[in-house]
């Protein structure tokens, strides 16, 4: 079987690393990936910040559930250099000089988590779907969150807190 010569081996290596800015929760962010690189590994791997959590990593479940420019995304299914000079908002993010966002005032009040695990996710969810603004009844809410999964079911507490919070505004 014949070999590949050494000029046809060395274009074959694997891709350069793509650089890529973001404003993270208000912080200019430059990093280098992969091309392959998904936003939520970008975050998770390679930026340390761990809010938002991987669940199915096939965008099923919204515990990856991010805001971009103010929508909510699943971070598992978008590539990084897709969202190059973004405005990524992560539940760090959403507080303010040490004060709780709202929503996440919404969901202690309403006790709307239990593991605690998809509460990231469900929370960016919240705000995004409030920012859209086309939810007005309970059924509505729990209709446009049902791609962000609760394995606890605290699903009427979660409908409970984003009712507060867009009662509210």
């Amino acid at each position: 079987m014949a070999q590949p010569n050494a000029a046809a081996q060395s274009s074959i290596g694997s891709p350069s690393k793509i650089s890529v800015e973001l404003i993270i929760n208000g912080v200019e962010t430059k990093l280098d990936v992969a091309p392959w690189t998904t936003l939520l590994d970008a975050l998770r791997e390679h930026l340390d910040l761990t809010g938002t959590k991987k669940g199915c990593d096939h965008g099923q479940c919204g515990a990856c559930t991010v805001l971009v420019d103010g929508r909510r995304i699943n971070s598992c299914l978008t590539l990084a250099v897709m969202k190059d000079g973004a405005r990524v908002t992560m539940i760090e993010g959403l507080a303010t000089d040490g004060v709780l966002h709202p929503m996440q005032q919404a969901f202690i009040d309403h006790d709307a988590f239990q593991c605690g695990y998809c509460t990231p996710g469900q929370i960016c969810s919240a705000v995004g779907l409030i920012a859209e603004g086309k939810a007005k009844t309970a059924e509505e809410i729990r209709e446009m969150m049902s791609g962000n999964i609760c394995r606890c079911a605290a699903y009427p507490n979660i409908v409970s807190a984003i009712q507060q919070v867009m009662g509210a505004s």
